[in-house]
């Protein structure tokens, strides 16, 4: 019985290990040095967002059913997510001292959106491919960039009523 019990509690340990060594470490702030704010507005995908000055016409793609003619949020997404990882990359390239390589660096992004496995709605996958670079910067800008980290790590999604 002793031995039994022992395997048992050992075992559940083992167990619990396992899944704590494979959460995700979540991105969280220290502090606050900018941030953005917008608003969406109408028709959802169909309205209108708004962000300091910059007001933008939305519309689901011709692929989702829609019209077309707006931008769409997956549009935005690729976007940030492509200016914030070559900013990243040029901020490392100064240590690294690949400064003039990533000066005329160039990211590509592309953001599918469809039906995730195991769940309903919609998800997203992203393909980042970067031109002009070598692969130990490209390593350490997607290491560096926050958007980069938001998808490999999850991060704070604060949702509540105003």
């Amino acid at each position: 019985m002793f031995v039994a019990r022992n395997a048992f509690k050992i075992s559940r340990t083992f167990v619990k290990t396992s899944l704590r060594s494979q959460s995700r470490t979540l991105v969280t702030l220290k502090d606050h040095k900018y941030t953005a704010q917008a608003l969406a507005q109408g028709a959802g995908r169909n309205g209108e967002v708004t962000s300091n000055g910059l007001d933008l016409k939305l519309a689901l793609p011709k692929e989702m059913g829609g019209t077309g003619q707006g931008q769409n949020p997956e549009q935005l997404f690729a976007m940030g997510y492509s200016a914030c990882l070559l900013g990243a990359i040029q901020a490392v390239a100064k240590n690294l001292g690949k400064s003039d390589m990533a000066k005329n660096a160039k990211v590509h992004a592309s953001v599918h959106i469809g039906e995730p496995e195991g769940m309903p709605g919609f998800g997203i996958a992203v393909d980042m491919k970067v031109e002009g670079i070598d692969e130990e910067l490209l390593k350490a800008g997607h290491e560096f960039c926050p958007y980069s980290r938001l998808m490999k790590n999850g991060g704070v999604v604060n949702v509540s009523l105003t």
